[in-house]
């Protein structure tokens, strides 16, 4: 059962301010000047101190999975003769505000770190933990994204759902543990979320049975060679981009003092298929648009039955080379319907 509020927003910002008291509050936030280009903005996940700073009308450029699984994490330290757990920074849960794709996107996550193959990953299992979704509602697309076509669109997956109106918040609250401050800030009201329903992007997913071997080897990929140009960025905006590399930072002059650190990887960056013995796979651009390809929208799917993308355009967004992964899926469906 589900109980729905209706506040003000002067109403909601004294709530935020409570909810501050016993939690870390983060969503997506305008940072000034940090933006790409000289004079502009950049809007990112980060830890909010009041209601004011959440940023509504403009898409993130990076995604909440930092807060599960951050770009550069200290797994555990070591001396020579054993190693310990490295601590989390604190032990306050989170309320991320995202919307419906992020959420699904957090769920991409949790099938490699926690389901994939029966193991769990502890190291994001514990940040996974502290985790409450407030869903931001989203009605209406952002430039480039493509999240109806991915079924990524709506989810049920939140403990409280919220409508931002001009001088009000709509909430449904999921459960028990949040209706009664929300009880308490605002007045009764009958409010269910509503989804995007449509994107002006569109794209077409090829089926498993129209995916044949040869493709793999096909000449389409060879345009990615001249227009990639390997900087990742692609990997790191993403949502479900799970990759890592692990790295040992010694102390001094030490060989048995220090740590080691997990630090994101992705398969556009160089470096990424080097392999003992000076081997390295993928060398070419169009190589790793192939691989990243066939992981989003096939392998993930044979293996957990749902696609990896989840259609947030943050990659078409961020990237310096105007490629368009949306476009790449459906010049790829189009291909395969035209025949090899």
């Amino acid at each position: 059962m589900s109980e729905s509020f209706r506040l003000s927003a002067e109403q909601f910002a004294q709530l935020f301010e409570q909810l501050s008291t016993a939690y870390l509050l983060a969503g997506p936030k305008r940072i000034a000047g940090a933006g790409r280009f000289s004079g502009t903005d950049l809007v990112r996940y980060a830890f909010l101190k009041s209601a004011d700073e959440l940023e509504l009308h403009e898409k993130s450029w990076f995604s909440p999975k930092e807060l599960v699984f951050p770009p550069d994490e200290t797994l555990f330290y070591f001396n020579g003769q054993q190693f310990t757990e490295a601590t989390l920074p604190d032990d306050h849960e989170i309320i991320v505000f995202l919307r419906p794709c992020d959420i699904n996107g957090i769920d991409r996550l949790d099938r490699m770190f926690l389901e994939n193959a029966g193991v769990v990953d502890p190291y994001y299992k514990r940040r996974r933990e502290r985790l409450h979704y407030f869903m931001i509602e989203c009605r209406e697309s952002f430039e480039n994204c493509f999240c109806v076509s991915m079924q990524a669109n709506r989810t049920s997956d939140y403990e409280v759902a919220l409508r931002f109106e001009e001088n009000s918040v709509q909430v449904e609250v999921c459960g028990q543990k949040f209706v009664d401050l929300f009880a308490r800030a605002g007045e009764k009201a009958e409010f269910k979320p509503e989804f995007v329903s449509e994107n002006p992007v569109r794209v077409e997913l090829p089926t498993e049975e129209t995916m044949p071997p040869e493709i793999f080897n096909d000449k389409f990929w060879d345009e990615y060679d001249s227009r990639c140009i390997a900087c990742g960025r692609c990997n790191t905006s993403c949502v479900t981009c799970s990759c890592f590399t692990t790295t040992d930072l010694f102390y001094g002059d030490s060989r048995q003092c220090g740590e080691r650190r997990r630090v994101w990887d992705g398969c556009h960056l160089d470096g990424f298929c080097d392999m003992a013995g000076g081997h390295t796979f993928r060398k070419d651009k169009g190589e790793r648009m192939r691989f990243k390809t066939f992981h989003k929208i096939y392998d993930f799917r044979k293996r957990f039955g749902v696609d990896m993308c989840v259609g947030c355009g943050r990659c078409d967004d961020v990237c310096p080379e105007y490629i368009s992964f949306s476009n790449c899926i459906n010049k790829l469906s189009a291909k395969l319907k035209g025949g090899l």
